[in-house]
């Protein structure tokens, strides 16, 4: 029997749209968005509608039969923290869609899934797989220093644990017997330590700890910050737009495009260089204080994502931190084979589905 398996990622000028026949990819396509559509939307929840019908679309301009399709499987978004696994898109989740706890593309995924789902019928399910609110954090791991702020759990779940359990099977283990450090290197930077099947330290990957990235400011001096929200200067909006948005490379170089920057370092734009460069020190200075969480006893260090693939920024982390473990690059994301294999194995009973409370 062949499964049809439709997989979702929104991202934010892009959608990615692919489907599995059984594990075998049979159709891809990312779909971009031109930044004057996106402009008309106040919300990324109010891109739903536009988002499905372009999905819709595709698929009918493929030759792709939608009532063949037997499950759906969507990037999960910011629900509230949940632990990871493969979870059925219900009401409870909707509920929880349309109140996120921020505003983020992913959000999207859950919600245009399950309404395709419906349109498809036949007890055809929608589910999501590891979303970025996945919070495994182990207690101590909570604790900021003031107790009306605790620690967030927002990462890259998705690719993370994806490549967490493939550099397992390279060196012939379960991923329930490593511990190892993921760097998601992408728009936004996420480092998890994962030990024994479990996420259990990150940086909140969205909007303000950790290391810049080419559009969030990472942690900035948080007295400095104080004193500039109340500068009068800007607006909370503003604010906010500053941590996540107009952070990092582009607050610094007015640009996101690590390409365009490493060619004015090529030029000899020695500030592009100092910049740039900060991102593969603070990374690396997050992954040495990740290494004291899993107490020096770190059986890789793997670095993935779309700034995986800048060789001088790799290699700048490989030479910080190649004391503590072996260093791995995995380049770009397998977010959509993650996706459709996880289907794959719903379908199967391979996996359990867990309800969303």
């Amino acid at each position: 029997m062949n499964n049809l398996i439709l997989a979702i990622n929104p991202g934010s000028t892009s959608t990615k749209i692919a489907v599995f026949e059984n594990r075998k990819r049979a159709f891809f396509i990312n779909v971009k968005h031109p930044p004057e559509i996106l402009a008309n939307y106040a919300k990324i929840a109010d891109q739903f509608e536009f988002r499905k019908q372009m999905i819709i679309d595709e698929l009918k301009k493929a030759g792709i039969n939608l009532f063949e399709i037997d499950i759906v499987v969507g990037r999960g978004g910011l629900l509230k923290p949940i632990t990871g696994g493969i979870y059925k898109v219900n009401k409870a989740m909707i509920r929880d869609i349309h109140n996120p706890m921020a505003e983020h593309e992913s959000n999207l995924g859950g919600l245009i899934s399950y309404e395709i789902a419906k349109e498809i019928g036949n007890n055809v399910n929608a589910v999501i797989v590891d979303p970025t609110c996945v919070d495994e954090l182990e207690d101590i791991a909570r604790i900021s220093g003031m107790p009306e702020l605790p620690r967030k759990s927002i990462l890259h779940t998705l690719n993370q644990r994806a490549i967490a359990r493939h550099f397992a099977n390279e060196i012939g283990k379960s991923y329930n017997e490593i511990s190892v450090i993921v760097a998601h290197m992408g728009g936004g930077i996420s480092v998890g330590a994962h030990k024994n099947g479990r996420i259990i330290d990150v940086n909140n990957g969205l909007n303000g700890e950790g290391p810049m990235s080419p559009e969030r400011s990472g942690g900035v001096p948080a007295g400095q910050l104080v004193e500039l929200c109340f500068s009068g200067k800007y607006t909370q909006k503003e604010i906010l737009k500053k941590l996540k948005g107009k952070g990092g490379l582009i607050a610094y170089l007015g640009t996101n495009d690590a390409i365009e920057v490493e060619k004015r370092i090529e030029n000899g734009d020695k500030y592009a260089e100092l910049i740039y460069f900060a991102i593969s020190y603070q990374v690396a200075k997050e992954i040495g204080a990740l290494s004291t969480v899993l107490k020096g006893n770190v059986d890789g260090i793997l670095i993935t994502g779309g700034l995986a693939y800048s060789n001088i920024l790799v290699n700048d982390i490989a030479e910080r931190v190649k004391h503590i473990a072996q260093v791995k690059f995995y380049p770009g994301e397998n977010e959509m084979e993650t996706l459709a294999m996880n289907g794959f194995m719903a379908l199967n009973g391979e996996i359990e589905i867990k309800e969303y409370i």
